[in-house]
């Protein structure tokens, strides 16, 4: 096989979209490969092969004329070396099942069809094609330093020549660091990058004397820089990233630890510095995140208990249940391997989910419902855990505002019924009990929200109540004390002036007099 031939794909799906997709789903050419045909069931692809000669075939199972299972019977008899990779559907394992027996490479399930899972699968297939494993081999060797970091970094498998990597890295060790760039204000400029990429250079370059540096964008926050420096001078590197990260303050730093093999540069990125960047959101004040920082003992989240936390809200429990709430979030913010995007999804929803149970409870929560928009999207650009603490704050406050507004209307409300029910029934004998029976609450509840709403007493209301009007009937009627005493409400004579007297600050005869002057 020449060693420059690309590696020929046949199509076969009865479905255009399902076959336009997948020719729209890699760079084939920068991979190795080419599309030389599609066909529309497997009648059509036997017709195919015999023009096209290709080397793997990507075929759906079910179609019409001629099903996948047939074609791969077919083509294993007349073309053994043809490598066939099934499409399935979640119902089809029967006849995945019998198509496996015939020797297909491996499947892949319609629903999951992604790049990454086809191109995985189609390297397991080019490997089983005779002359094509010491072909990738040789393309391999003609990399740039360039393209093959970017191939370690995406996990490929590559082949690489050992004196153009020790030419480019002479050293004995590496590391890699991780610059994040989410809070620069000037991180959007076409120069920021570079200026970043000369910032860390120079940092280093005082720091080491013998060093080589290799850095890439990994998106539009994360810079990353592979250092190549000999075993002795790691603790400088770590020594120069710290120095580095107190002057830029607006960046995250992760290091990772040394390594030898310039291969694991790809097991390293994915499987250490993208993990230390991920954590560096609940460590925001360590200023180099590095492995010996995390916690021997890495925290499990419990599931949050939203039924109870329902329950206890509808039963307006408020305290109790935001009080588990923050304790739950104070918890969670200490599990550093939780990913970034489930924790933010947790407060987004808990937000909604107030929100929403209030609206059922007929709270105003219009002002809420406004302002939750502002929080889902402060939330999602919160750069550490405690900011994103602090926002739950700022909303529990906020749906605190608007229970208490109610409440508050509501008490103001029961407390007109109280006080017009004794305006209109001051003249019978009532006590606390009766008023509490009267309004179905308990008794206790009444004497305490008399003192907190009245600034007094229940006695000292209905007593109120009933000197001003035994003040209007001094001066109206002709009646003695003694029987204004009885209407107003008092059985006792003396006690009446005594009530009196303390309310007025005068006897009831003394209080007659002075007005009628």
């Amino acid at each position: 096989m020449d060693s420059g031939e690309m590696c020929r794909i046949l199509i076969v799906d009865d479905e255009i979209l399902i076959r336009r997709g997948i020719m729209h789903y890699l760079d084939w050419k920068s991979e190795g490969f080419q599309i030389v045909g599609e066909a529309s069931n497997g009648q059509e692809a036997l017709e195919l092969i015999e023009a096209s000669y290709p080397h793997i075939i990507i075929t759906d199972i079910v179609m019409p004329i001629m099903d996948g299972e047939e074609l791969t019977r077919i083509v294993k008899e007349k073309y053994p070396q043809i490598q066939i990779i099934i499409l399935s559907s979640y119902g089809e394992f029967d006849y995945v099942r019998s198509a496996f027996q015939r020797g297909v490479v491996d499947y892949i399930l319609k629903p999951k069809l992604e790049a990454d899972s086809l191109l995985n699968v189609l390297k397991t297939a080019v490997k089983r094609i005779p002359g094509f494993q010491s072909r990738e081999k040789d393309l391999s060797i003609n990399l740039s330093i360039d393209q093959i970091i970017n191939k370690l970094v995406l996990g490929y498998d590559v082949y690489y020549g050992l004196e153009q990597v020790t030419r480019a890295f002479p050293y004995s060790h590496y590391c890699l660091m991780g610059v994040d760039m989410k809070k620069q204000p000037s991180k959007g400029s076409a120069e920021f990058p570079a200026q970043v990429k000369d910032i860390v250079e120079n940092a280093f370059n005082k720091q080491l004397s013998e060093a080589a540096y290799y850095s890439f964008n990994f998106d539009s926050n994360i810079i990353v820089f592979l250092v190549n420096v000999n075993q002795e001078d790691l603790t400088k590197v770590r020594d120069g990233a710290n120095q580095l990260a107190a002057s830029q303050v607006e960046s995250g730093f992760a290091l990772t630890e040394g390594f030898q093999q310039f291969g694991q540069l790809g097991k390293m990125f994915k499987e250490s510095l993208l993990k230390l960047l991920n954590y560096r959101f609940y460590f925001p004040d360590i200023l180099v995140l590095t492995e010996f920082d995390l916690p021997s003992i890495v925290p499990k989240s419990e599931k949050f208990n939203l039924d109870w936390f329902t329950e206890e809200f509808m039963r307006k429990h408020f305290d109790s249940s935001f009080f588990y709430l923050r304790d739950y979030a104070e918890k969670l913010s200490n599990c550093f391997t939780m990913d970034v995007f489930e924790y933010k999804a947790f407060f987004s929803n808990i937000i909604f989910n107030i929100t929403i149970l209030l609206g059922n409870m007929n709270y105003e929560i219009k002002e809420l419902e406004q302002s939750r928009y502002t929080f889902f999207k402060l939330i999602d650009e919160a750069n550490s855990a405690r900011e994103t603490i602090k926002l739950l704050d700022r909303f529990i406050v906020e749906a605190n505002e608007s229970i208490f507004k109610m409440q508050n209307r509501a008490e103001n409300i029961n407390m007109k019924k109280f006080m017009d029910y004794l305006k209109n029934h001051y003249s019978e004998p009532l006590t606390l009990n009766d008023v509490a029976a009267t309004f179905h609450f308990n008794p206790s509840y009444i004497s305490s929200y008399f003192s907190a709403h009245n600034n007094e007493g229940f006695i000292e209301s209905l007593n109120r109540i009933r000197i001003e009007e035994a003040c209007k009937l001094l001066l109206k009627e002709t009646a003695a004390i003694s029987e204004i005493s009885e209407m107003v409400g008092f059985s006792d004579h003396s006690y009446f002036c005594k009530v009196f007297k303390k309310v007025k600050g005068m006897s009831p005869s003394q209080y007659k007099r002075k007005q009628l002057i």
